[in-house]
């Protein structure tokens, strides 16, 4: 359970991260800010490879890598569009849409990856999709 410490500081970060970007992106433009902010994300990423003496030139070549690759393009493009939409609508409604991918990911775990899927997962995945769903409800 020595992951839920990183869990928690993943929830504050990222937690931070919405609505900063949906304030900044009023003046600068959302490319330009996931730029920005990339630029950040690989300097700490440099400082912690380094510090932690993790990470080899050889690992960009595995055959694991090229997933990795794949992976990056999903991420990517998933943050770019999440950026736009951060400019363009309510923290209060992007957000809780964008969550979804905790569903969907949550299913593909299920479906492609064998994990097993039991009556309580299966009432938290319902449950988180309608949860979703009422938070990103209708401005009113």
């Amino acid at each position: 359970m020595e992951y839920l410490l990183w869990v928690i500081v993943a929830l504050l970060a990222y937690g931070l991260m919405a609505p900063l970007t949906s304030v900044v992106t009023s003046d600068v433009p959302p490319a330009v800010a996931l730029f920005l902010s990339t630029t950040i994300f690989l300097g700490l990423t440099t400082v912690v490879l380094v510090a932690t003496e993790t990470g080899y030139p050889s690992d960009a070549v595995t055959p694991s890598a090229g997933i990795v690759y794949v992976a990056g393009l999903f991420l990517s493009s998933g943050i770019l569009a999440y950026y736009q939409a951060l400019e363009r609508g309510p923290v209060s409604v992007v957000v809780p849409i964008y969550g979804l991918f905790i569903v969907g990911s949550s299913i593909i775990g299920i479906a492609f990856l064998g994990e097993e899927l039991t009556a309580t997962r299966a009432a938290g995945i319902v449950a988180a999709a309608g949860a979703i769903y009422l938070a990103a409800g209708g401005e009113e």
